[in-house]
C-alpha cells in the first residue's frame, strides 16, 4: 500500500532531470495544463491558468495535454466543493458524454469520494468522503499496473490492478463534474502538497532555478544577520529582527548584488511558494508576533526597494495565491495550528502598508477568493479533524419531540446525563476558544483594510476597500441566478462576522473621539443615502419600485424635503437606459466576442473581479462542445445620480466625496428636516454597515437555516436511538437473533450520534455562537431604527431599499428559530422593546401604499401571520400604541378583493384560534387518532388568542355603514370561492381513483386542494368569530343589510353541510383514501367551524334573534335537518319530545371528540338540534303551498317578496338584495333599480279591489 507524507516543501536541492520532450514515460508538453482544445465534453469555465475548472453542464469531462506510459505519476486535485465528481485517468480513446465520464468507460478509471466509490465500468465502495477544501492526491504505477488515491496524504489504498498496458496505452489526468461542482489540479506547476516518495509529479519542477533561489535566499539571510562595525571594519552577527535599512552602504550593494538575480526568480509560482513563502512561514513559526511583524516588514522593504514595481507586484499577487491556497486546503488539526501561522503570516504582510495597498487595489478582490481567509471550514471527518480528543464526552438532548393535546411530554435529567452534558459543554468550550483564536486574527485583517489614517500618499485603505467591496456586492447580487458567480454563503456567513466585529471596532473607536456621534450600539442607516445618489445599489428594487420612477414621481419632494434637484438630463438618461436594458448598443456587442462561442474554442468570458475557480487564478474561458450563446453581460456599474454636487462612479470617489467637507455633506447630502444635524459616525462606516445588512439578505440568511440540518439529524438520530433502547427493553431474552440486531442498530446510531454532536460543537462555536447571535441581532435593531427613520421622511421612505424590510424580517426568523435552544432570543438585551418595535414596523407597512412590491408585501404579511401566532411576539403586537394597533386592525378588515387576501385571512384566525367552538388544539385531532406516532404531520401551533385585538376588531365594525358590509361581503365570495374550488378538485381526484388503470393524482393538485379546504375553514372561523363579537350584524335587522347578509350566510352553511354530510358522498371517499398531502382534509375541522356558527346564531342569541336566524335558515331550499343530526352521528332527526340516542361508533360525531369539545359545547349543538327539529316541524304544517306565479322567477326557491322601482319587477328579496351588491340594474328590463319595497300579495290584492 502506497505512503502519503504530508509535508510542506522543505528548502532541499532538487536533482537535475533531463528536459521535459527526453523523460521517458511521458508524452505532450513539459507545462501540464487542462486540455481546452479538444479535450472536454459538455460545457466548462476553466481558469485562465488552465489548472481549474468549473462544472457547467450534466457531466462534462476534461483530460489534460499530457499522457503517461510508463512509470511512477502523481498529481494533485484541490477539491472546492464536494459535489458529485469522479477523478483520475483515461486513455486517448475514451469517448465521453453528458452521461458517462471518466470511470464509465473501458481503459478509464475513477474515484468518486462523494458516493464513496470506485469507477471503472462497473462500481464498487472504496476511500473516504471527501470535502471542500480536501486534496486528493491521484497515483499510477504503469511499471506494475495499479492505480491508487490518496486524500489529504492519507492513503486511500490500491484501487485498481492489471492496468492495460503496451503500446498504445497512454493515461490522461481526467475529471467528470456535475454542475456548479468545482476543483484544481497542481501537475506540478507548484509544490505538491503531499508528496510521494518514488513518484514524480507530471510536470518537473524548474530544479536549475530552485537550486539557484535557495542559495540566493541563504545569501540574503546570512546579509540580514550580520552588520559592518564602523569602528573595527569587521562583519559583526546580529539579530536578524534589529536589522535597519538605513546607514549601511556596504549592505545596501551586497543586497542590490543579490537582487539582481534573485529578482526575477521571484516572479515563477513555484518558486514563490517553495522557497519565499518556505521562509516566510519560517519567520512566523520561529518567532514572536513582533519579531514576525519586525522581519516581514523589513522583507517587503527590500523587496520594493531592489526590485521593480512590476516584479514585486507580480510577486506579492502570487505569495498572496499561495498563502490563501494554502490556508483554504489546509487539514483541520484541533489547534488550528495551521490556520493561524498563514493568517498571521497574511496579517503581517498587510501591515506592510504600500503592500497592503496594492494587494487592496489589484489582487484580494480582483483576483483572489479574499473572502476565503474570513472562512473556516466545518471537518467533515471528526477524528480527523482531533474533535475526539478535544470532546470525548458527547451528549445530545432527551426531549421528546412528539405534540399532545394540551401539555408536552418533559423528561427528567438523570445525573449522569447531567455530567455528560457539562463535560460535552465543558469540551465545547475548549473548541470554541480555539476558534476565537482564529477569528481575532481574522478580524485584525479586516482591522487592517478598513484603516482610513494611512492616506500618506495615496487613498486610505478604506476607501480602497469601499470601492472593491461594493463591486463584491455588485457581483453577488447581479449573479444571484448563476451559482458560479456568486461568494459561496458558507464563506458569506464568516465574512459578516468578521466584518461586523472591525466595524463596531472603528465606529466606537471614533465615538471615544468625537462626543457628539453615537455608538455603533445606536446604529443606523439614515434615509438620505438612499435617495441621494452617492451609494450605489445597483438594479436592486425600492419600496417603491424602479428608482427612474421614483425620480420623476417624487422630484418634487426631493427639492422640498432634502433640498436635491434631480438634472432633466439624467431623468432622461435613466428613462431610456431602462427602455433599452435588454436591447444592448451594438457597440457594447462588438465588445464581447464571447457571445457566439465557437465550436470546441475557448474564448474570454468575463468573470466578477473577487471571484476564481479553486486555482484562485481568474477564470476567462467557457469551453463548450455546443456552438450556443449561454451568458448574457450584465449591465456594467452605473454612475451615481447627479444631486447638488459631481456625479461620481464608485472608482471615481474620493475621501471628501464619500466623508464630505464644509461645503459638501457626502454620502449625507440632502439631509430631510426630520434627521439630526450631528453626524452618526464616519461616513464610510455607514456604507460599510449598508453592505453588511445587504450581505445578509444575499445568502447569509439562507445559510444560517441550512445549517440547522446537523441539529436536526441530531434530533432524528436520537429519537432512532431512544426507540431502538425501547425495544431492546420489550424484546424476549429468547428472540437472540432480533437481540442482536437491535443491539447493531444500537451500536449505529450511537456511533452516528458521537459523530455529529461533535459536529455540531462545532456548528454552535462558527455559526450559532452566543457572540454571533449578537452580532444577527445588532443587525436586526440597525434595520429596526433604520426604517423608523426613513417612515419619518414620508413619501421619500419609498426609496429605501426593500432588502432592508428583508433583514429585518428573516434576522428575526433566525434568532428566534436557528440558534435555540443552546441560546435564547429571551436573554438577549432590550428583548421585549426589540419585539415592539418589530410589531408596530409590521402592523404599520404590510398594508403601507408607499410600498409597491408585490414580494416584499407578501413577506411583511406572512411575517406578521407568524408573529400573532406565538405568545411573546403577540403581546408585543398588543404593546404598540393604540391608535397603530386600530389602524392594523382597520387594514385587515378592508375587502378581500384585489390583495392577498388569503394570508389575512390567516392572520384573523389566528386572533381567534382559542376562542372558537371546538377550536383549542393545538394538532388536528383527527390526524392523531388515525397515526398518533407519525412525527412528520403538520403541526399547529398552540393556541393564543388576542381578545385586545378581537375588541378593536369589533368596534370598527360597529362603525360606519359601510365596514361590515363590504368586509363581510368579501369572506362570504372567498368561501363560495374556495369551497366551490375544493369540491370540483375532490371530484377529479375521485375520478382518478376511481378509473382500473393506475393513476397517480399530481402533487401538486393535492397541494392545492387542502389549501383550498383549509382556506375554507379559515374563512368560516373569521365568520364564527364576527358573530361572536359582533351578532347585531347579521340579527339586527334594522341594519339595511343585515338580513341579506344572513340569508348568504345561511345558503353557504347549508351548502357546506350538504356537501360534507352526505350518506357516502364524494368527501367521505376522498377521506377515506387518505392519500399524501391531504392529511388536514377531514370532517371534524369544517362541520366544528360550522357548527359553531350555527350554535351562536341559534342558541346564544335573544329570543327575538334566534327567531330570524332561525326562520332564516329554515327558508333556505338547501336546508337538510338530516345535516344537523349528522354532527350527532344521528342518521335520522328524532322524534319531537325524545331523548338522543347514543351515536354509532361507525359515524362522525362530536360526542367522540371529548377532548376537544367541552361537554357544555356539546349541550349546546343537542339544544340546537332540538330546537331546529321543533323549528321545522312548526314551519312544515304552517306552510301553505305556494303556486308558480307567486315565486321567486330567479331563484323559484322563495316566495315574491319585493318589488323593484320604477320598473316594478318583482322577485325575493334575497335575490334582490345580492344582484344589488353588484349591479344596479333590473334582472329584466335592465332600468336603473331606485329603491326596493317590500311586496305582499295579499296586502297588493284587497288594495286593487277596495280600487275598484
Amino acid at each position: 500500500m502506497t505512503t502519503c507524507t504530508a509535508s510542506f516543501p522543505l528548502l532541499t536541492m532538487c536533482p537535475l532531470q533531463p528536459l521535459a520532450g527526453q523523460v521517458e514515460g511521458r508524452l505532450g508538453p513539459s507545462t501540464v495544463v487542462l486540455d481546452h482544445t479538444g479535450g472536454f465534453e459538455g460545457l466548462l469555465l476553466v481558469d485562465d491558468d488552465l489548472l481549474g475548472v468549473i462544472g457547467h453542464s450534466n457531466f462534462g469531462t476534461i483530460r489534460s495535454t499530457t499522457c503517461v506510459y510508463k512509470g511512477k505519476w502523481v498529481y494533485e486535485v484541490l477539491i472546492s466543493s464536494q459535489g458529485l465528481m469522479q477523478i483520475g485517468w483515461c486513455t486517448i480513446n475514451c469517448r465521453f458524454n453528458q452521461e458517462e465520464g471518466v470511470g464509465d468507460t473501458h481503459n478509464s478509471y475513477a474515484y468518486d469520494g462523494n458516493r464513496v466509490r470506485k469507477w471503472n465500468v462497473t462500481t464498487t465502495n472504496y476511500g473516504k468522503a471527501w470535502a471542500a477544501g480536501d486534496i486528493v492526491s491521484c497515483l499510477i504505477d504503469l511499471d506494475d499496473g495499479t492505480l491508487s488515491f490518496c486524500l489529504n496524504g492519507v492513503s486511500l489504498g490500491t484501487a485498481f490492478e492489471n492496468l492495460s498496458r503496451g503500446q498504445g496505452m497512454a493515461y490522461f489526468p481526467a475529471i467528470s463534474l456535475s454542475f456548479k461542482e468545482s476543483v484544481a489540479f497542481n501537475f506540478g506547476s507548484r509544490p505538491l502538497r503531499y508528496p510521494v516518495a518514488g513518484f514524480r509529479p507530471l510536470q518537473d519542477p524548474p530544479c536549475v532555478d530552485l537550486v539557484r533561489a535557495q542559495r540566493l535566499l541563504g545569501c540574503f539571510q546570512a546579509v540580514l544577520s550580520v552588520e559592518l562595525d564602523p569602528m573595527e571594519g569587521q562583519l559583526v552577527e546580529k539579530e536578524s529582527s534589529e536589522w535597519q535599512l538605513q546607514g549601511q552602504p556596504t549592505i545596501l550593494l551586497t543586497l542590490a548584488h543579490i537582487f539582481h538575480h534573485f529578482a526575477p526568480l521571484l516572479c515563477k509560482v513555484y518558486l514563490v511558494e517553495a522557497v519565499l513563502m518556505s521562509f516566510l512561514l519560517g519567520i512566523v513559526e520561529k518567532g514572536t508576533p513582533a519579531q514576525t511583524q519586525s522581519m516581514v516588514h523589513q522583507v517587503l522593504d527590500l523587496l520594493w526597494l531592489f526590485m521593480e514595481d512590476y516584479e514585486v507586484q507580480d510577486c506579492l499577487k502570487q505569495l498572496m495565491m499561495s498563502l490563501l491556497r494554502l490556508y483554504r486546503f489546509s487539514p483541520i488539526v484541533p489547534d488550528l495550528g495551521l490556520q493561524i501561522h498563514y493568517l498571521r503570516l497574511t496579517i503581517s504582510i498587510l501591515r506592510h502598508e504600500k503592500s497592503r495597498k496594492f494587494l487592496l487595489s489589484n489582487v484580494l478582490f480582483d483576483v483572489l477568493r479574499s473572502v476565503v481567509f474570513f472562512y473556516i471550514k466545518s471537518p467533515l471527518r471528526v477524528e480527523e479533524a482531533g474533535l475526539q480528543e478535544l470532546i470525548p464526552t458527547t451528549w445530545w438532548p432527551h426531549r421528546s419531540s412528539r405534540e399532545g393535546r394540551e401539555s408536552k411530554e418533559v423528561k427528567e435529567e438523570t445525573a449522569e446525563e447531567r455530567l455528560r452534558r457539562r463535560a460535552y459543554e465543558r469540551g465545547c468550550q475548549r473548541l470554541k476558544k480555539r476558534i476565537e483564536v482564529v477569528e481575532e486574527l481574522q478580524v485584525q485583517i479586516l482591522k487592517l483594510l478598513l484603516d482610513n489614517k494611512d492616506d500618506n500618499g495615496g487613498e486610505a485603505s478604506r476607501y480602497i476597500f469601499l470601492t472593491k467591496f461594493r463591486k463584491f456586492l455588485q457581483e453577488n447580487a447581479s449573479g444571484r441566478g448563476n451559482m458560479p458567480m456568486l461568494c459561496p454563503p458558507e464563506y458569506m456567513v464568516c465574512f459578516l462576522h468578521r466584518l461586523i466585529s472591525a466595524l463596531r471596532y472603528y465606529w466606537d473607536e471614533y465615538k471615544a473621539s468625537n462626543p457628539h456621534a453615537s455608538f455603533s450600539e445606536e446604529a443606523y442607516i439614515p434615509p438620505q443615502i438612499f435617495y441621494n445618489g452617492k451609494v450605489d445599489y445597483f438594479d436592486l428594487q425600492r419600496l417603491g419600485g424602479l428608482l427612474s420612477h421614483l425620480r420623476k414621481t417624487l422630484k418634487d419632494d426631493l427639492a422640498s424635503k432634502a433640498n436635491i434637484v434631480i438634472d432633466p438630463l439624467e431623468l432622461q438618461a435613466a428613462t431610456m437606459d431602462d427602455l433599452d436594458e435588454d436591447d444592448e448598443p451594438t457597440q457594447a456587442a462588438t465588445q464581447r466576442p464571447m457571445q457566439s462561442l465557437a465550436m470546441e474554442g475557448a474564448l474570454p468570458l468575463p468573470r466578477p473581479g473577487w471571484l476564481s475557480s479553486p486555482t484562485l487564478g481568474r477564470a476567462n474561458r467557457f469551453l463548450s462542445t455546443a456552438a450556443v450563446s449561454l451568458m448574457t453581460p450584465r449591465r456594467p456599474l452605473s454612475t451615481s445620480e447627479k444631486v447638488k454636487v459631481r456625479t461620481l462612479s464608485v472608482e471615481q470617489r474620493t475621501r471628501e466625496d464619500i466623508e464630505g467637507s464644509h461645503w459638501n455633506e457626502g454620502l449625507l447630502l440632502g439631509r430631510p428636516p426630520e434627521e439630526p444635524e450631528q453626524p452618526l459616525t464616519e461616513n464610510s462606516l455607514l456604507e460599510v454597515l449598508d453592505g453588511a445588512i445587504m450581505m445578509y439578505n444575499l445568502s447569509v440568511h439562507q445559510q444560517l437555516g441550512k445549517m440547522v440540518g446537523v441539529s436536526d439529524d441530531v434530533n432524528e438520530y436520537a429519537m432512532a436511538l431512544r426507540d431502538t433502547e425501547d425495544k431492546l427493553r420489550r424484546c424476549p431474552k429468547r428472540r437472540k437473533d432480533i437481540l442482536a440486531e437491535l443491539t447493531k442498530s444500537q451500536k449505529v446510531f450511537s456511533e452516528k450520534l458521537d459523530h455529529l454532536s461533535r459536529r455540531l460543537a462545532w456548528v454552535h462555536a462558527t455559526v450559532y455562537s452566543q457572540e454571533k447571535m449578537l452580532d444577527i441581532y445588532w443587525l436586526l435593531r440597525v434595520c429596526l431604527r433604520t426604517i423608523e427613520h426613513g417612515d419619518r421622511t414620508g413619501s421619500l421612505f419609498a426609496f429605501m431599499p426593500e432588502f432592508y424590510l428583508s433583514v429585518a424580517i428573516n434576522s428575526y426568523s433566525a434568532l428566534k428559530n436557528y440558534f435555540g435552544p443552546v441560546h435564547s432570543m429571551e436573554e438577549l438585551p432590550g428583548y421585549e422593546e426589540t419585539l415592539t418595535r418589530l410589531a408596530a414596523i409590521l402592523a404599520k407597512h404590510f398594508a403601507d401604499t408607499r410600498i409597491v412590491g408585490t414580494d416584499i408585501r407578501d413577506s411583511l404579511m406572512q411575517a406578521l401571520a407568524s408573529y400573532v401566532c406565538y405568545p411573546h411576539s403577540l403581546r408585543a403586537v398588543e404593546r404598540i400604541p393604540e391608535d397603530q394597533r386600530i389602524a392594523m386592525v382597520r387594514n385587515l378588515l378592508a375587502p378581500y378583493e384585489q390583495r392577498p387576501w388569503a394570508q389575512t385571512n390567516w392572520i384573523l384566525v389566528r386572533l381567534w384560534r382559542g376562542c372558537g367552538f371546538g377550536y383549542r388544539y393545538t394538532r388536528l385531532p383527527h390526524l392523531l387518532k388515525t397515526k398518533p406516532e407519525d412525527a412528520n404531520l403538520p403541526s399547529l401551533q398552540k393556541p393564543c388568542p388576542s381578545t385586545l385585538l378581537q375588541q378593536h376588531m369589533a368596534d370598527l365594525l360597529r362603525q360606519g355603514p359601510d365596514v361590515a358590509p363590504s368586509f363581510l361581503n368579501s369572506v362570504l365570495n372567498q368561501l363560495n370561492w374556495a369551497f366551490s374550488e375544493f369540491i370540483g378538485m375532490i371530484q377529479e381526484i375521485q375520478q382518478a381513483a376511481e378509473r382500473l388503470e393506475r393513476n397517480f393524482v399530481d402533487s401538486r393538485q393535492l397541494k392545492v386542494c387542502a389549501t383550498c379546504f383549509d382556506l375554507s375553514v379559515s374563512l368560516l372561523r373569521v365568520l364564527e368569530m364576527t358573530i361572536t363579537l359582533v351578532p347585531e350584524i347579521f340579527l339586527d335587522w334594522t341594519r339595511p343589510t343585515s338580513e341579506m347578509l344572513l340569508r348568504r350566510l345561511a345558503q353557504l352553511l347549508n351548502q357546506v353541510l350538504n356537501r360534507v354530510t352526505a350518506e357516502r358522498n364524494l368527501f367521505d371517499r376522498v377521506v377515506t383514501l387518505r392519500l399524501p398531502g391531504l392529511e388536514s382534509v377531514d370532517h371534524y375541522p369544517i362541520l366544528v367551524a360550522v357548527t359553531g356558527i350555527l350554535v351562536r346564531l341559534l342558541v346564544h342569541g335573544q329570543a327575538s334573534e334566534t327567531e330570524r336566524a332561525t326562520s332564516v335558515l329554515l327558508a333556505d331550499p338547501c336546508f337538510q335537518l338530516r345535516s344537523i343530526c349528522y354532527l350527532l352521528g344521528q342518521p335520522e332527526p328524532p322524534a319531537p319530545g325524545t331523548v338522543l340516542p347514543a351515536p354509532d361508533r361507525k359515524r362522525f360525531s362530536l360526542q367522540s371528540y371529548t377532548d376537544y369539545i367541552s361537554a357544555e359545547e356539546l349541550a349546546q349543538v343537542e339544544q340546537m338540534l332540538t330546537h331546529l327539529t321543533f323549528a321545522s316541524a312548526q314551519a312544515a304544517a304552517a306552510s301553505l303551498p305556494t303556486s308558480e306565479e307567486d315565486l321567486c322567477p330567479i331563484c323559484y326557491a322563495h316566495p315574491i317578496s319585493a318589488v323593484f322601482q320604477p320598473c316594478g319587477h318583482k322577485s325575493c328579496k334575497a335575490c334582490i338584495n345580492q344582484h344589488l351588491m353588484n349591479n344596479k340594474d333590473c334582472f329584466f328590463c335592465k332600468a336603473t333599480i331606485v329603491s326596493v319595497e317590500d311586496w305582499d300579495k295579499a296586502a297588493n290584492t284587497s288594495t286593487t279591489s277596495s280600487a275598484a
